[in-house]
């Protein structure tokens, strides 16, 4: 215990001096008041610090920097400048710094989200080559998806109208599409070892404002006990290594032992590319390692989100009843009673594409995108951003917008995505998956979940409150992702549908 106080103190001083007097004479951003030795503007950041980065934007202009501990954090804000930098800058701001999530892994700076350089390009082509080979945004995947959407809504059936959570039976049945395409296995909604997997995955994201000290101050990391809740962050990731690589595992022996090219699930086909490199002498990032966490970033990546815009979706039908009524008889009109919403009536369900991207622009999940970060010097609007900044996009100062959006930005409004002519419109603005090199990879997948789920409920099942006339309120918890305060609602099976 006293070596260990001697490295904090030792640590702190270092720091102190290194803060306060060694500071770096170029020209930075503005920062909203002066950093504070060893902590910076730590202290100054509210839990929920949504408000105070637009109070902030609106002070100091699109670009300005705090001190966290020992990093320099650049905030960009606006659409303009967050294009520039990560879609025509994407050579000087597309790297991804250390984190303390991926310092938790078994395999740091690997895989999709935290990799660089020709690591990270080789892995994003072959994701992107699989994932489209497996369908993704055709026809062939929308019939895979549906199939699970077809369990969904049999277990929400099955509740009968009464006031229920349903985050985590969503929250498992998008994981079982991400597993369906990772591993070909899919999972009973009561598999009990399948639900406390998702369950944790879901508190990796919400825990992000405990973690996220340690991406400032490393040291802490070593003080005992588990105030920042790394321990818990290492046991729950260590759990979903050990649950994804059984399934590595078997996939690669019985590939060793069978040369035959088998694509049958994410992970054979990642094998069968690895395979094929080896054979034909091709230098290659690919291995056993790399697979493991690049499957698990999928898993993590395609499901939190996706199930969070939905949550979303039902909150705001739950304020606004009269769009619900209008998505609803849109699909009288163009589904009907016989069957239900597929693929192919996505170009006719103008009124309910326009809901799934309000919904997605005003909840704004990720409101700070993922971190980036400049592998040297560079110089934004007359500023110095040094090597190693860490870069946060602000979506929020996009999507909630009034320059772009209108005066009422903040009311839900589906009407913004429909054109004079009765036609859905995409503004380029509209970038809830980000923009540039590291948008999302899933972004496709995600679109279509989001459709075949939300129109095939709302065909099926009338959302209505928990408690009749009293929606629940719009709260939310700041994390990685922003998502709704827990709410029960109650799906009423529509009279009209046929079984």
């Amino acid at each position: 215990m006293f070596d260990l106080t001697i490295v904090l103190v030792a640590s702190a001083i270092f720091t102190f001096i290194y803060l306060w007097f060694m500071r770096p004479s170029v020209n930075l951003p503005p920062c909203p008041t002066r950093p504070l030795p060893f902590l910076g503007h730590l202290l100054t950041l509210e839990d929920n610090p949504r408000s105070q980065f637009k109070k902030w934007h609106q002070e100091l202009g699109d670009i300005y920097s705090l001190c966290m501990g020992s990093k320099l954090v650049v905030v960009v804000c606006g659409y303009d400048l967050i294009k520039e930098l990560l879609l025509k800058r994407g050579d000087e701001f597309s790297h991804r710094p250390l984190l303390a999530i991926d310092q938790a892994t078994p395999y740091p700076q690997k895989g999709l989200i935290f990799n660089n350089c020709q690591n990270w390009k080789e892995h994003r082509a072959l994701s992107l080559q699989i994932l489209r080979d497996f369908g993704m945004g055709k026809n062939v995947l929308a019939r895979a998806i549906q199939e699970e959407v077809g369990h969904f809504l049999d277990l929400l059936a099955e509740q009968r109208g009464e006031p229920t959570d349903i985050r985590v039976m969503t929250n498992v049945s998008i994981a079982n599409v991400i597993s369906s395409i990772v591993s070909g296995h899919r999972f009973d909604y009561d598999d009990e070892k399948f639900r406390n997997l998702v369950t944790n995955l879901a508190e990796i994201f919400e825990d992000q404002h405990f973690n996220a000290v340690l991406n400032f101050i490393p040291v802490l990391r070593y003080l005992p006990g588990d105030l920042f809740h790394i321990k818990k962050l290492k046991e729950i990731i260590s759990d979903i290594y050990n649950f994804h690589s059984k399934f590595v595992n078997e996939t690669w022996a019985s590939m060793e032992e069978d040369d035959k090219n088998v694509r049958e699930s994410f992970i054979s086909a990642y094998m069968s590319e690895l395979k094929s490199k080896i054979r034909n002498g091709e230098p290659t990032y690919l291995n056993k390692e790399s697979l493991l966490k690049t499957i698990n970033d999928l898993f993590g990546a395609g499901t939190e989100t996706t199930n969070t815009t939905i949550m979303w979706c039902f909150l705001y039908v739950l304020h606004h009843p009269e769009v619900q009524e209008k998505i609803y008889n849109e699909l009288q009109e163009n589904v009907g009673t016989g069957r239900s919403p597929c693929i192919s009536d996505k170009p006719n369900l103008t009124y309910l594409n326009a809901f799934i991207k309000e919904s997605q622009r005003l909840a704004s999940v990720t409101p700070q995108g993922v971190t980036h970060t400049c592998p040297r010097d560079v110089i934004v609007r007359g500023y110095t951003i040094p090597k190693g900044t860490y870069i946060s996009p602000n979506l929020d100062s996009v999507l909630h917008d009034p320059k772009i959006w209108g005066d009422d930005v903040m009311e839900f409004k589906p009407e913004r995505f429909i054109d004079q002519d009765g036609k859905l419109k995409t503004p380029e603005e509209f970038i809830p998956f980000s923009i540039g090199r590291r948008v999302c990879l899933g972004e496709s997948l995600a679109v279509m979940e989001l459709f075949l789920y939300l129109s095939s409920i709302f065909h099926r099942f009338e959302i209505l409150p928990a408690t009749p006339g009293s929606p629940p309120p719009i709260k939310y918890k700041f994390g990685f992702t922003v998502s709704p305060a827990l709410f029960q609602l109650r799906a009423i099976e529509r009279t009209t549908h046929e079984t």
